[in-house]
């Protein structure tokens, strides 16, 4: 065995983490596994007291500070999971810890560092611009900085997760998904596995916008990135570390870079096994478990992903879950060009026949063609390709919108502005019971002779559905006898100020 990964092994097995750190759980993901055909098996890092890893390598590197440094206080920078670990660790050995974070931390994980009793310093807008004030503040006041992640003592205290991974499944594991920013994890799983069970590949797993390690290991040295994607926030990290690129190179048997849909679909995996929001970093295992099994098909042994971290911002939630089905090919999103016309929209009704809708939005905007966007509910991306060729063969010109991120983060949600070609317009908001066909009813059961104007739906995950529905009738009163008779809540809303302000 290499002298350095044996030096390593011995710094694992004598870490001290378990002051603080808990031995979490490797549980099964029951559904997971009977979709891909093969067990995967889940180590809960997002189960620890500060519901992420960082407090291992945190501790392991504090408690073994000579105690005139100790006395005299630690310094960190770090955006959220690291600082609480540090916070934390100061706590248990008494000592002071001041944590640099940019000004764009939200407040959830600050006060969760003065929760623990450490002293906040907001300063920069970025991780570096923490990074660099801390080493300052360091300098000026004698404070010993605790690094996140390039540091034997840090690595060596991540590493008890491959030490636990092992003892606690003894059966054969194919391979071992880490999430990487700045490497720790990676290199300390790394480190243990390779030293004790070399057969099993350990995988570093990066985001497609923040994949440093990865191009450090293809170009054979550091590469330092302009810009990092900041939806993983836990792994955007421009450079990694000098010592776990160096492991990560020796050790690691390959990388596989996910993005933002495939995460998000992974979170709602996760959450399907285990009730359990991860945090992004914390689900990029599980999504590259998913896609390491898609590559090499069912039956092809244990596959662990670590779920590192749940320290999940909850207005994120909306994004997530909207991305997920994306994520898992399970929505399709098409902007569907139809004649504008009496009974174009009929038509259109009948080609998505009983298919669950996701997404229906319209605004009249020209007297030739109606252009439609339209999300539905698929079970794969066959049944999207198969539904667009659909389309086509009604006559409608469908362009498939699923890659395209201007149309998932922004167009979706617009319903355009005011038109000219609008007059005698009203203005309806409905509320009905959410199934499958039920919005299709609701268009196909209009009078023939009404022309709808604009059309706004968006499934909400929730057991109602709600439509805005612009309505140009020459008779409000008749309109609102049929409105009567579908049964569902509705209002009129022609008298909107917001309506006269932004549609009218």
């Amino acid at each position: 065995m290499d002298v350095r990964l044996w030096e390593y092994l011995q710094r694992i097995l004598t870490a001290r983490v378990y002051d603080v750190a808990v031995e979490t759980p490797l549980e099964r993901a029951e559904k997971l596994s009977a979709r891909l055909g093969t067990p995967v098996w889940l180590k809960r890092e997002d189960t620890q007291p500060v519901f992420s890893f960082k407090l291992r390598g945190a501790y392991n590197k504090m408690v073994r500070l000579p105690a005139d440094q100790l006395a005299r206080g630690v310094v960190c920078a770090s955006a959220g999971n690291h600082a609480q670990g540090v916070a934390l660790s100061a706590r248990r050995l008494g000592c002071r810890a001041v944590v640099v974070m940019p000004v764009t931390t939200p407040r959830l994980k600050s006060d969760a560092v003065r929760g623990f009793g450490a002293e906040v310093v907001l300063h920069g807008d970025s991780y570096s611009d923490a990074y660099q004030h801390a080493a300052e503040l360091g300098a000026a006041n004698g404070l010993t900085f605790v690094h996140p992640f390039d540091d034997p003592d840090v690595i060596a205290g991540q590493g008890t997760v491959g030490m636990e991974i092992l003892r606690q499944h003894q059966d054969p594991i194919h391979a071992i998904f880490v999430a990487v920013g700045g490497g720790g994890l990676l290199a300390g799983v790394a480190a243990y596995v390779k030293a004790v069970r070399p057969e099993i590949k350990v995988i570093g797993v990066q985001m497609t916008d923040s994949d440093a390690m990865a191009r450090s290991v293809r170009s054979g040295e550091r590469v330092r990135l302009n810009d990092v994607g900041l939806f993983s926030d836990g792994t955007a990290v421009k450079q990694v570390g000098e010592e776990t690129f160096r492991l990560a190179r020796e050790l690691a048997d390959g990388f596989i870079e996910v993005d933002t849909d495939a995460v998000c679909a992974a979170i709602k995996d996760v959450f399907e096994d285990t009730r359990t929001v991860l945090e992004p970093a914390g689900a990029m295992g599980v999504a590259a478990v998913k896609q390491y099994a898609a590559e090499h098909g069912p039956h092809i042994g244990s596959l662990v992903a670590v779920t590192c971290g749940a320290n999940m911002n909850f207005d994120r939630l909306r994004f997530v879950a909207e991305r997920a089905e994306a994520g898992e090919g399970r929505e399709a999103l098409f902007a569907v060009t139809i004649p504008e016309e009496r009974g174009s929209f009929r038509r259109l009704c009948e080609v998505i026949g009983r298919r669950n809708v996701t997404e229906f939005n319209y605004r009249i905007s020209d007297e030739r063609v109606a252009h439609v966007f339209v999300g539905l509910a698929v079970t794969d991306r066959g049944e999207a390709a198969a539904t667009g060729r659909a389309f086509t063969e009604s006559g409608f010109a469908a362009l498939d919108l699923l890659d395209d991120d201007l149309a998932k983060d922004h167009i979706r949600h617009m319903v355009g502005g005011p038109s000219p070609l609008a007059s005698g317009e009203r203005l309806y908001r409905f509320q009905f019971p959410e199934r499958p066909g039920a919005l299709v009813k609701f268009l196909t059961s209009m009078h023939p002779d009404w022309n709808i104007s604009l059309f706004h739906y968006r499934n909400q995950g929730a057991d109602y559905g709600r439509i805005l529905v612009g309505v140009q009738v020459p008779d409000a009163t008749a309109f609102r006898a049929f409105a009567d008779t579908l049964g569902y809540p509705w209002v009129d809303e022609t008298e909107n100020p917001v309506y006269r302000l932004f549609l009218r």
